[in-house]
């Protein structure tokens, strides 16, 4: 007779899944359930998600449930829960760091930027499970999450080039930071992107620390926000430690200064803030900031700084075209592992135009939505769950609105910006005007040349052509669209 090894014996998270399978809908085990992995390390259940999302996801919707089913099957032991973010391999997770999220009940969930589960002592499951992940971060450091062993950089995890969609509103950035990337320090320095909020400055600087990490493993890099910086710089002079902080900030390969705009109007901070950037520029140490408008623009903020800002490679970047935020929501749900029909993504890209945050939170809200009533992204789904976020984006820009908005900043009657003159003081403004009527609304060019007087639809095409080329060359008119786009998306 054949001998046979018998089957191993079924783990607590597998009589788990196979409770959840009963209970919940297909859609819910496939997007959110089955992504997890489980080890268990004696009265321990160690659940991991793949990223923050599904974490938070099964935190607030599934955890319940899961430790009431645990708890059953593993009867009469005890079990605990701990929930965290990663993948089950053989590293200790002190090694790896990891989150720990307070959950409900006595379940534990552990949540570090850094260092990590304290196992090991002995008291595994008790109180003492409490600091496996402890929130305190050194003093005077910027708090944003942490990756295991880069230097303390403070750069998200997510912001690296392989996540980021480049398009024709970021391509010049996109490229001139692969570049610093590659050789910082030598070209483009410093380098600063600025643009509205939500457009991805700050996932592009980021995304040169970790490029330049992942090529030299021993490279010094910190990114700080610039009223992170004030609060450390503050004190530093309270406890007399500037010493230190001048040796925290100089004695790196690139800094990199989010949203340079709060320095404005701070005197002493913008005074040590000019010596730092001259000791890292004489020293080729890349220097990276980003602003949410062109930083002579800045009210407050002192002439050297502005020159000093401006004297490396200043770049914009715009709002997002159609195609390129399509691409956008595709890349965020496949990195939250949402299933998103392309007649939805157009959908909702077509309906949010202001920034890629907006994007992320409509779709978080569709696929959230999608989870908690168990069924999957629709169309129709979509068209209910942002109904009023779609209505207030519709009141918020239309032609007549862009037309007086544009007729008002230019200081041009109305009546002049839609009649037939064609002098030159009138032309630019039409031709601004249709530019962003295109950007802002769902029109076509045929609509908006009828809104204008009803031109041709040729004319509207000419002159969205004319405007976007100019932007790259003339600064007045990239500063004056900037403007009107801020006004519009108040």
């Amino acid at each position: 007779m054949e001998w046979r090894a018998p089957l191993p014996h079924p783990t607590l998270w597998s009589r788990c899944l196979d409770h959840l399978e009963s209970a919940l809908s297909e859609q819910q085990l496939n997007t959110w359930i089955r992504p997890l992995q489980a080890r268990q390390d004696g009265p321990r259940l160690v659940i991991m998600a793949p990223n923050r999302f599904v974490l938070d996801m099964v935190k607030n919707n599934f955890l319940e449930q899961i430790e009431t089913i645990a708890t059953q099957c593993s009867h009469p032991d005890e079990v605990k829960i701990f929930l965290r973010i990663g993948s089950d391999d053989s590293a200790p997770a002190a090694e790896r760091g990891f989150e720990v999220i307070p959950g409900s009940g006595g379940s534990h969930h552990a949540t570090n930027a850094g260092s990590g589960c304290q196992g090991g002592s002995g008291n595994r499951g008790s109180a003492n499970d409490e600091t496996l992940g402890s929130n305190t971060l050194p003093p005077n450091h910027s708090q944003v999450a942490r990756p295991a062993r880069q230097h303390d950089s403070y750069l998200k995890p997510e912001y690296t080039f392989e996540k980021l969609v480049a398009g024709n509103s970021n391509q010049l950035a996109h490229a001139a930071a692969m570049q610093i990337a590659r050789q910082p320090g030598q070209h483009y320095n410093p380098f600063l992107i600025y643009g509205a909020s939500g457009l991805g400055k700050t996932h592009l600087m980021q995304a040169i620390g970790h490029s330049m990490i992942a090529t030299n493993p021993d490279a010094r890099v910190l990114y700080v926000n610039s009223e992170r910086y004030v609060a450390d710089m503050v004190a530093s002079l309270q406890h007399g430690r500037m010493s230190t902080f001048k040796e925290r900030y100089r004695s790196v390969d690139a800094l990199l200064v989010d949203d340079v705009q709060f320095f404005a109007g701070k005197e002493q901070t913008q005074e040590e803030f000019f010596h730092t950037f001259n000791a890292l520029f004489d020293n080729n140490q890349q220097i990276v900031l980003t602003c949410d408008r062109y930083v002579k623009e800045v009210a407050g903020l002192e002439d050297r700084l502005k020159s000093r800002f401006g004297g490396g490679f200043s770049v914009s970047i715009e709002p997002p075209e159609l195609e390129m935020r399509v691409a956008i929501l595709h890349s965020k749900a496949e990195q939250l592992m949402v299933e998103l029909p392309n007649e939805v993504a157009f959908f909702i890209a077509r309906h949010i135009r202001s920034n890629v945050r907006e994007l992320e939170g409509a779709l978080r809200r569709v696929s959230a939505q999608a989870m908690i009533l168990g069924g999957e992204i629709t169309l129709e789904h979509a068209r209910d769950t942002l109904a009023d976020l779609i209505s207030v984006h519709a009141r918020q820009v239309t032609i007549p609105n862009i037309q007086n908005v544009v007729a008002e900043y230019y200081s041009i009657r109305l009546s002049e910006l839609l009649g037939p003159r064609r002098t030159r003081d009138v032309v630019r403004p039409r031709q601004m005007a249709m530019t962003l009527a295109k950007e802002l609304t769902d029109k076509s060019f045929p609509e908006i040349g009828r809104a204008f007087g009803g031109r041709d639809h040729s004319t509207v095409m000419h002159a969205c052509d004319r405007i976007t080329k100019q932007l790259d060359s003339d600064e007045d008119l990239a500063v004056d669209y900037r403007n009107l786009q801020r006004t519009l998306m108040a």
